[in-house]
This record gives C-alpha cells, structure tokens and sequence, in this order.
C-alpha cells in the first residue's frame, strides 16, 4: 500500500516538467501498482468470502452452550475481528486506487493512447 500511497501523491506535471520521456515509465509504473492492488484486493475479497464468524446464529442452543459456549465464542470474535481487518485493508486498497486511477488516465491521455 506504500507504493499506492506514494503514487497517489504524485503530482504529474511536477514529476515530469517537461520532460515527455518521464511519461511511459510512470504510465508503466502507475498500471503495475494497481494490477498488484487489483490482486490484493481479489486476496481480501476470498478472505471476506471465507467462513461467516456469525453464522453460531443458526446453530441450535445446544450446539451454542455446548462447553459452556466459550470456543464457539472465541472463535466467533476472532472470525469477526479477522473481517473487519480485511474489510478495513479493502477499503484503505480502494481508496488509494481512486485516488491513483486519475493519474493513469491523466498520463495514457498526454501519451495519447
């Protein structure tokens, strides 16, 4: 996230001045950040995809006081907290992204493509 960080503060005409050759690199540089975001957010999403912490809901009371209910308990906190870290790291990917995608638009229009 470092990198999308960075670029997102990129100011394109202070970064090139001029200099028309600085385009491409950063045309390249800017697609590769988000494809490697594009991956990581597709990594977060099958995390959010996986178990549901909450699903103890459908379970019968027997099945939830079992043990006196406190691995089913456990396991539910950590599920949940698990998601909403993923959750959290999705929407940081996400912001920075759009934060990034207008500067790439911004370069491949100067390049002309």
């Amino acid at each position: 996230m470092a990198r999308l960080r960075d670029l997102a503060l990129v100011d394109v005409d202070a970064l090139v001045a001029g200099r028309d050759d600085l385009l491409e690199p950063l045309a390249d540089d800017l697609a590769d950040a988000l494809s490697c975001a594009r991956a990581r957010a597709a990594g977060l999403v099958a995390e959010l995809r996986g178990a549901d912490p909450l699903g103890l809901a459908r379970a019968s009371r027997a099945v939830r006081l079992r043990d006196g209910g406190r691995e089913l308990e456990a396991r539910a906190v950590v599920g949940l907290r698990g998601r909403q870290q993923a959750a959290a790291a999705l929407a940081r990917l996400d912001e920075l992204s759009a934060r990034v995608v207008p500067r790439l638009f911004e370069v491949e229009r100067r390049l002309g493509r």
